[in-house]
């Protein structure tokens, strides 16, 4: 993975692309966390209650395929599209699909880990670009999405 951010805006002169995107991702997380568990609450009535044996593993296949998904598709969930912000590689580049899944993958891995996920929120605080660990080591970045680019 290519860890150069030259592709992206610099954070002292462009700095109105991540002023309050650490802020912005826990509201989009926490809108992502409600449509997850919508999503997985309508498969276990879908399947008239099968699914709920599954609660675990399935709400980590709807959370993975969710974000995933609209990644790929958009470079953003329905979350961070809710509060203007998307990724964007080291390029400056919209996640392709490869680095969506990436993404996705080292995103939900490092939630397991609680003290690995409290370092990443603190990162997203005291980095000039607002990353996390997944996107430090990915070379990736959270951006308000530029005017130019509100269409879905």
């Amino acid at each position: 993975m290519n860890n150069d951010l030259g592709g992206l805006p610099d954070p002292v002169l462009d700095a109105q692309f991540y002023s309050g995107v650490p802020f912005k991702r826990l509201i989009a997380w926490i809108i992502d966390t409600v449509i997850i568990f919508g999503l997985w609450a309508a498969l276990v009535i879908g399947t008239f209650g099968a699914f709920i044996f599954l609660m675990l593993f399935g709400l980590l296949v709807v959370n993975f395929v969710y974000r995933a998904f609209m990644v790929d598709r958009y470079s953003a969930t329905l979350g961070m599209m809710v509060v203007g912000i998307e990724l964007r590689n080291g390029n400056g580049d919209k996640l392709d699909r490869a680095q969506a899944i990436l993404h996705v993958s080292l995103f939900l891995g490092l939630m397991i880990f609680f003290f690995i996920n409290i370092i990443s929120m603190i990162m997203m605080l005291v980095n000039d670009r607002g990353q996390g660990l997944h996107d430090m080591v990915l070379g990736t970045t959270a951006i308000n999405r530029p005017a130019d680019m509100l269409q879905f």
